[in-house]
């Protein structure tokens, strides 16, 4: 099973904040499950402490955690669910990256791991969440 990770749950881990061990043991056993991926969006989120692309894609393959481009199909679907998004009154809280993580999950994973995000359930109502 492919677990798609979000920014929050990998910032959570990089940063070691509060909950960081549970998210730590839930994503060893994703990865016994199947791979890990993060999307470009997650890695531009989360590799800005890295002094190179090279350096922090090695340092995610490490720890098991793959990088996975986003596929034409996956971009189309995000645009046209903030496009829902922002047609139904939906606030800027919420931009295209968030919905471009979540399609990634849609449609090139099994699941995605995120801290508990209620517009996910609204507009990505297939996707199973790991939470």
């Amino acid at each position: 099973m492919r677990t798609a990770l979000d920014s929050s749950v990998v910032l959570l881990l990089q940063r070691r904040q509060p909950g960081w061990e549970t998210w730590r043991d839930k994503l060893t056993l994703a990865a016994s499950e199947g791979p890990l991926l993060i999307n470009p969006v997650v890695f531009a989120e989360c590799s800005a402490g890295f002094p190179t692309a090279e350096i922090a894609l090695r340092e995610f393959e490490s720890i098991q955690i793959h990088y996975d481009p986003i596929s034409a199909d996956s971009a189309y679907l995000a645009g046209q669910s903030f496009l829902r998004y922002r047609r139904e009154g939906g606030p800027r809280n919420h931009l295209i990256p968030d919905f471009l993580v979540a399609a990634h999950a849609s449609l090139q994973a099994e699941r995605l791991a995120a801290l508990d995000r209620g517009y996910l359930r609204r507009y990505f109502q297939a996707l199973k969440l790991l939470t």
